[in-house]
C-alpha cells in the first residue's frame, strides 16, 4: 500500500543484499516522460497500470533486483502473476492510521488515488486496503508487519526474510530436479 514504506525499503534492502534496484513507478515516469500524477490525470489508472505490466515485461531476464512496486500493481492479476513468477514477494503490512501518517507526513495527500479523502485519509485507506488485502496475500510470499519498526529494522528484517526465501525461479529447479 502507498505509504507502507517501499521506497524507503527498498533501498536499504538492495544494499543489504548487494543487488540492484528498480522502483516501478520512477521507470514508469521515464518511459512515459511524466509524473505518476499526470499519467493518471491525463490517461487514468487503466494506462497506468498498463504501464506496470511494461515494467514487469522489462525486469524479465535482467539481473536479480530488489523491486519497488507501486501499491495497486497486484490489484491486476495478470501483473500480480508476473511479479510473483519474477521476484520473491513481500507485503509490508501497515495499519491504515499509520499509513496515513507516513503519507501526511511526506506530503503526499495529492496522490491521485487519495482524491477526495482529504476529511479522513485513514477511512480511505482502509477501504482501499481491504479491497486489496486479498491481491496481497496471493502475490505475497512474505509478510512484514512494519508498524512500530524503524526504516532499518524493517529492512534489516525485510532482507533477511528474503535472503531465507531466496530466488522463486531456484525453487522451481530444486522442485524439478527431484
Amino acid at each position: 500500500m502507498m505509504g507502507s514504506g517501499k521506497s524507503t525499503l527498498a533501498p536499504l534492502v538492495a544494499a543489504r543484499l548487494r543487488m540492484g534496484l528498480v522502483d516501478t513507478d520512477s521507470w514508469i515516469e521515464a518511459r512515459a516522460g511524466r509524473s505518476v500524477a499526470r499519467i493518471f490525470a491525463r490517461d487514468g489508472e487503466p494506462a497506468f497500470r498498463a504501464l506496470e505490466l511494461e515494467a514487469l515485461d522489462f525486469l524479465r531476464g535482467r539481473a536479480p533486483a530488489v523491486i519497488a512496486a507501486g501499491g495497486g500493481l497486484v490489484s491486476v492479476p495478470a501483473a500480480a502473476r508476473r511479479l510473483r513468477a519474477l521476484a520473491c514477494c513481500m507485503f509490508l503490512d501497515a495499519s491504515p492510521v499509520v499509513l496515513a501518517g507516513r503519507l501526511d507526513a511526506a506530503g503526499h495527500r495529492s496522490r491521485p488515488l487519495l482524491r477526495g479523502a482529504e476529511r479522513d485519509p485513514a477511512a480511505h485507506l482502509s477501504r482501499m486496503l481491504a479491497g486489496r488485502l486479498p491481491a496481497y496475500e496471493a502475490a505475497a510470499h512474505a509478510v512484514l508487519r512494519v508498524d512500530g519498526l524503524s526504516a532499518r529494522q524493517a529492512a534489516s528484517l525485510a532482507a533477511w526474510a528474503l535472503a531465507a526465501l531466496g530466488s522463486p525461479h531456484r525453487g522451481r529447479a530444486a522442485r524439478r530436479r527431484r
